[in-house]
């Protein structure tokens, strides 16, 4: 299939009366089904149906659709579906508060970091019912902004897998654009105010204007609404939009640096050698309290990779005409690629060494029992080789686009001598990946 026929297919699911509602209600079904087995069924994580598809299947798997698919899970996710229908039915519709418009990345940024830091002092993925209690006030978050403001505000402003998504989307290989010569000509505005056809866009994006896949996510009512036939989706190379971006955001910049520590906090507590690590830290700060260790722990392994990159953001403000806090804006988006590298390298560990516990205990609820087999899908060789063709194609793919970042900004010296301090950077931060996946990791099942 030529890429043409492929775009043009795309567009016409897009357009079609059953998209997406036709992923939106089994994916709906199925959520109400690990919310129930969550809170009511068995406590125990092990055995447990919604603890393996939360947490075995649809964690791991969620930065891969973001690459492919762009935002496509945000047009099918629950929450988004429960949001449509609460603002149906009760929603006054307000405009969104000014203070969530401009620092909304921000508090995104603070959930992504509450959220970790609280999963490994309560054990919220090893528990049913906090996993449960943890999506429970997720949902009351989305039935409240549904309630009182206009549009997905919760998607836009709020929630912490939207900023995700927002950072790997920019990476992915699928854009949805409106064709300039013909939106130019335009002055309907449809594809933002909406029409008989579909509402308007709820992620609150202009097609006509918009030059980036952060915050689209496919839901297709541009598509059915321009009366001018001027939406475009089509195929990418993974990472260009990463290349130019026109107005860069210290808070993206942020997420990025903030996606990488907290892969380094999922890593090192995953592995066998945490407890000596507790124990050692324990020693050092004077304590035995654990929660007060791993707070410590969370708030070296976050701020290390802020420090290196704004320390090489200073060095290379030296070789180019931006001061550090500029670069630091410009080249954390560099980090996209080995933040996705090395999310997915972790949650593949998860993904194909218990990935088989989703089948077991959704046969367990059928009565059918599976004790003692083992969940792996492949051998642990497999998984580790996996991990590091991951961690080597981030890595390529972090420096080329500091390459390309330096060489939209800077010219002659200039990009060389920018270049190189982020290249160093990109393969110490790699490095260290590395020697953590060397090191045995403990199962979540």
């Amino acid at each position: 299939m030529s890429q043409h026929k492929g775009s043009q297919l795309l567009k016409n699911i897009l357009k079609s009366k059953w998209y997406p509602g036709i992923f939106q209600w089994p994916t709906l079904i199925v959520f109400a089904v690990i919310m129930y087995e969550l809170l009511i069924g068995i406590p125990v994580a092990h055995d447990n149906f919604g603890t393996a598809m939360t947490w075995v299947l649809w964690w791991p798997i969620i930065p891969l659709i973001f690459l492919l698919v762009g935002r496509f899970w945000c047009a099918i996710c629950p929450f988004a579906t429960v949001s449509d229908l609460v603002q149906k039915f009760v929603g006054n519709k307000r405009p969104v508060p000014k203070f969530l418009k401009k620092y909304g990345i921000w508090i995104i940024d603070a959930l992504f970091i509450l959220i970790t830091w609280a999963d490994h002092i309560w054990g919220i993925v090893g528990s049913p019912r906090g996993s449960g209690v943890l999506l429970l006030m997720l949902t009351t978050g989305v039935i409240v902004a549904g309630a009182f403001f206009e549009r997905r505000t919760w998607c836009r402003y709020l929630c912490f897998i939207g900023g995700l998504a927002g950072n790997y989307s920019r990476a992915g290989a699928l854009q949805l654009r409106g064709t300039p010569e013909i939106c130019a000509k335009c002055t309907v505005s449809a594809c933002y105010k909406g029409s008989e056809k579909a509402p308007g866009c709820p992620m609150f994006e202009f097609p006509k204007t918009m030059d980036n896949s952060a915050r689209c996510n496919f839901c297709g009512d541009c598509v059915k609404n321009c009366p001018n036939d001027s939406i475009t989706v089509s195929t990418r190379i993974p990472t260009k939009e990463l290349w130019f971006i026109r107005k860069p955001k210290l808070e993206e910049s942020f997420l990025a640096i903030v996606i990488m520590g907290i892969v380094f906090v999922q890593n090192i507590t995953m592995l066998e050698v945490w407890g000596g690590i507790q124990q050692w830290m324990g020693n050092l700060l004077g304590t035995g309290n654990n929660d007060v260790i791993f707070t410590v722990t969370f708030i070296v392994a976050m701020a290390i990779p802020a420090l290196i990159l704004y320390l090489t953001s200073w060095f290379a403000s030296l070789k180019n005409s931006d001061n550090a806090l500029m670069n630091l804006t410009k080249f954390g988006y560099a980090l996209i690629p080995l933040d996705f590298a090395g999310h997915m390298a972790h949650n593949l560990f998860h993904l194909l060494a218990e990935g088989k516990s989703v089948l077991f205990t959704g046969l367990a609820l059928l009565g059918i029992k599976n004790e003692g087999a083992s969940a792996a899908l492949v051998g642990m060789e497999t998984i580790v080789f996996l991990q590091y063709a991951l961690l080597a194609l981030g890595t390529l793919a972090s420096i080329y686009t500091a390459y390309r970042i330096a060489k939209a900004n800077y010219k002659g010296e200039e990009v060389r001598s920018t270049v190189i301090p982020y290249s160093v950077l990109i393969l110490v931060l790699v490095a260290f990946n590395i020697y953590l996946f060397l090191l045995p990791m403990a199962h979540r099942m």
